[in-house]
């Protein structure tokens, strides 16, 4: 059997091997046999062999089928600064499992800018922090910013999702947008407020970490992980799409 690697994003941050195929995998980690356990997951399938900070040679002697011949579901590789070893060349297609275990595939693509510009972003950032923030910056330079070396606050590399901006002139068709901006809208009006005055600070946190509220009917253009200017881009599908093609995991992930 086949193994392979998964780099665990959210709600967590961890490598993962198993001899599971992404979509079963997906399953298995989000719904679980016997932990009970029922949460969402994003997650990224890493090609192998790089570097030396992983235990290449553990999973491999770990990670064999069962004595009843059932393939390994995970054996855990590593759960600290995982994000920032894993190389963004060896960086495959992302995956969004739902509470219930139901798995979308989002391949690699360039980023692109959007073709409108905006006065303001809010993102989700998801590994290895974990704040909601607003800002001027679009996804390259927000990816810039917080991997600086200059800058005193900063992490190696970054994951973060773009989020849909609430409209405050008409918050009752404002869209489905699930529980993140049900609480406390004034201080979001005054965070994204502060970014986009004169203000010189560009990037405000909203919630420091709570992403209990965070759903996937909420991502905008998609999932980014950022070193520099250098992004990864997993662009989420059309609303359309969705219905057309993963029906149940849009149910499941209440975007339909």
């Amino acid at each position: 059997m086949e193994t392979r690697f998964y780099l665990s994003i959210f709600p967590m941050e961890a490598l993962i091997a198993s001899q599971l195929p992404p979509l079963q995998f997906g399953s298995y980690m989000a719904t679980g046999t016997r932990n009970g356990s029922y949460e969402k997951l994003i997650f990224i399938e890493v090609e192998a062999g790089f570097g030396d900070y992983f235990d290449w040679d553990h999973a491999a002697e770990r990670c064999i089928p069962h004595e009843n011949g059932e393939p390994k579901h995970s054996v855990w590789m590593s759960v600290y600064r995982v994000l920032e070893h894993v190389p963004m060349d060896k960086m495959l297609s992302l995956y969004l499992a739902t509470n219930d275990g139901r798995t979308l595939e989002i391949s690699r693509q360039e980023y692109k800018a959007p073709e409108i510009d905006q006065p303001y972003w809010i993102y989700q950032e998801l590994c290895p922090v974990r704040p909601l923030v607003a800002s001027t910056y679009d996804p390259p330079t927000l990816s810039e910013y917080m991997t600086h070396d200059n800058i005193k606050v900063a992490v190696p590399k970054i994951a973060f999702a773009d989020l849909k901006v609430i409209d405050f002139n008409n918050l009752k068709n404002t869209g489905n947008l699930g529980s993140t901006y049900d609480r406390n809208l004034e201080h979001l009006k005054e965070c994204i407020l502060s970014v986009t005055s004169d203000h010189p600070k560009k990037v405000k946190n909203v919630e420091r970490s709570k992403t209990e509220s965070f759903g996937y009917q909420i991502i905008n253009r998609g999932i980014y992980v950022g070193l520099g200017r250098d992004l990864v881009a997993y662009p989420m599908p059309s609303h359309s799409d969705i219905r057309m093609y993963h029906y149940d995991w849009g149910k499941s992930a209440q975007i339909l």
